[in-house]
């Protein structure tokens, strides 16, 4: 189940990286599998909601668990109702720019971090989890303030990960490619286009194969 912000849900006329996930997967994985989610829409800038279908490709399993503006303080609340209902058994989540940009400093961010783990255990407590650091964006580029707490807060996404990693229900620190360029691969500094929706997508997967052996190294070309 992907779950994530505005990077994740994508706008309009947009593939998302859950649709190059898919198609990585569909092509290497070598099994079954099933994206799920209780949402299936993209964000539409002209309305101002997420009301749109409107997706590149419509021919994918759209599901996900994905809000413009939303976060980890606002998931946590909802992801254990929605790995019981979903019958979800991995995450890969690409949460915390919008927490740290409105809402809440890298610590309390952490604290949401946890709750959120805790919450989808109580659901499923051999789920596997994926977590992808936050990205900086032109705002981190911009506001030194900003960044530093993007930096303190990957810092203790990392030790989360770490202290709370258990065989039974590992959680993974995924890498975003090196090459990720915020003025080549997103749109607006944020956002990610084509390019970035690969490199967020092989970020997930390279920590899939290389800790799970699930999957293949990512091939953009072929997705």
């Amino acid at each position: 189940m992907p779950v994530g912000d505005s990077m994740t849900i994508g706008s309009a006329g947009e593939h998302t990286w859950r649709y190059r996930m898919w198609q990585h997967l569909r092509a290497t994985h070598g099994g079954p599998f099933k994206i799920v989610g209780p949402r299936e829409t993209l964000y539409d800038k002209a309305t101002d909601s997420p009301d749109s279908y409107e997706y590149a490709d419509p021919e994918f399993p759209r599901a996900h668990l994905a809000g413009w503006g939303e976060g980890w303080l606002h998931m946590a609340p909802l992801i254990r109702g929605c790995v019981r209902e979903q019958r979800a058994d991995v995450l890969l989540v690409s949460l915390g720019l919008i927490d740290l940009g409105f809402y809440t400093n890298a610590v309390q961010t952490a604290a949401n971090v946890r709750l959120f783990v805790e919450e989808a255990r109580a659901a499923n407590p051999r789920l596997r989890m994926v977590l992808l650091p936050v990205i900086p964006n032109v705002r981190a580029r911009d506001d030194a303030p900003f960044a530093a707490e993007v930096c303190a807060f990957n810092e203790l996404l990392a030790k989360t990960a770490a202290d709370l990693d258990e065989p039974r229900s590992p959680i993974l620190l995924a890498t975003p490619p090196a090459s990720y360029d915020i003025d080549f691969d997103t749109y607006d500094g944020t956002h990610p286009n084509a390019s970035g929706e690969h490199k967020i997508a092989e970020g997930f997967a390279e920590a899939m194969h290389q800790a799970w052996d699930l999957g293949e190294p990512y091939r953009a070309a072929s997705v």
